[in-house]
């Protein structure tokens, strides 16, 4: 079975020198996925290997499954970005392959201690990997005791007796909860992409707003008005966001994203930005008229300000 697609990644990331290892698909980074590779760095520090942590995409579920939608808290990209970002030595993503998927345990691992010269594996409790999930905790130490590597199993985070993790921030997002949603993340819940050109329908309204082009793979909150915190060019802007199929008016095949920055008068089409989702102040209504959604954004406007003004400096 060919799994030198697999091979070239693990050895374009390889660090060069024994290194301990996390594996998983860390949509979205959160503070569970944080306090394992935390684990995993203070465990390599202590013992002088270096770090490497590996992410699959496509989510494993879309091969195993053929046909399950999966939607992601975060871009590859931005995975990537977050991952690096916790100060590992390497990050690499794996394509999650039929070939890769019919692996055995045993198989997978060697080329983990082939490839990178794995000598430590940190995982979380409920942690399984080769075909039919059969590399369990068990098994994997008993295949470590063999190719020499340790596996250390990193205790779940847990809130409130909850674990800290994507089904809990799934939730808190479908229920617009996103202040719950950014505690568990460990930061905002983000959507970042270009600003693409709409209907300029926000524009005759008197409140212009920048549309940004969101994939269909990317899990969205709760349709409504949020408060949020938008980026251009490296610069941050007080802004006012409407996640939704916009019902006043022709309902919409798919949600629309678009923000109203706040005090903000530039052509930025085709730039990307990111808005970081801060407070639900509503959820999306169908007015009457024109002038009922009008009066309904100016005073959307006037909460957002008193948000930021009242709030906003204690929620950083």
């Amino acid at each position: 079975m060919s799994v030198s697609l697999a091979r070239r990644e693990l050895s374009r990331v390889a660090p060069g020198r024994p290194c301990g290892v996390t594996i998983g698909v860390f949509d979205g980074v959160h503070r569970g996925h944080q306090h394992l590779i935390g684990i995993l760095m203070e465990r390599a520090r202590r013992e002088g290997l270096a770090t490497v942590a590996l992410t699959f995409n496509p989510h494993p579920r879309t091969v195993l499954r053929p046909g399950t939608a999966v939607t992601y808290l975060t871009s590859l990209e931005e995975r990537v970005e977050l991952l690096q970002g916790q100060g590992l030595d390497s990050v690499g993503v794996l394509a999650f392959t039929s070939e890769l998927a019919q692996l055995s345990a045993e198989d997978f691992l060697s080329l983990l201690v082939q490839e990178l010269e794995m000598r430590l594996l940190v995982v979380g409790p409920d942690f399984a990997l080769g075909r039919n999930r059969a590399g369990t905790i068990g098994v994997m130490r008993e295949i470590g005791e063999r190719l020499g590597f340790r596996v250390e199993v990193a205790p779940l985070l847990a809130e409130a007796d909850e674990k800290v993790g994507s089904s809990a921030i799934r939730q808190a997002l479908a229920a617009g909860d996103v202040e719950r949603v950014g505690r568990l993340l460990g930061r905002p819940f983000s959507l970042r992409g270009p600003v693409v050109a709409g209907d300029r329908r926000g524009r005759t309204l008197g409140f212009p707003t920048a549309n940004i082009a969101i994939g269909l793979d990317r899990a969205l909150p709760a349709y409504g008005i949020y408060v949020t915190r938008a980026y251009v060019r490296e610069s941050a802007y007080e802004s006012c966001t409407s996640i939704g199929i916009r019902p006043t008016f022709d309902v919409e095949p798919r949600p629309i994203v678009e923000t109203f920055i706040l005090d903000f008068d530039e052509e930025i089409y085709g730039r990307e930005m990111q808005i970081d989702l801060l407070h639900r102040q509503r959820g999306e209504e169908r007015f009457a008229s024109a002038e009922e959604l009008i009066a309904q954004m100016e005073k959307d406007v006037r909460e957002t300000h008193e948000w930021f003004r009242e709030i906003g400096e204690h929620a950083e």
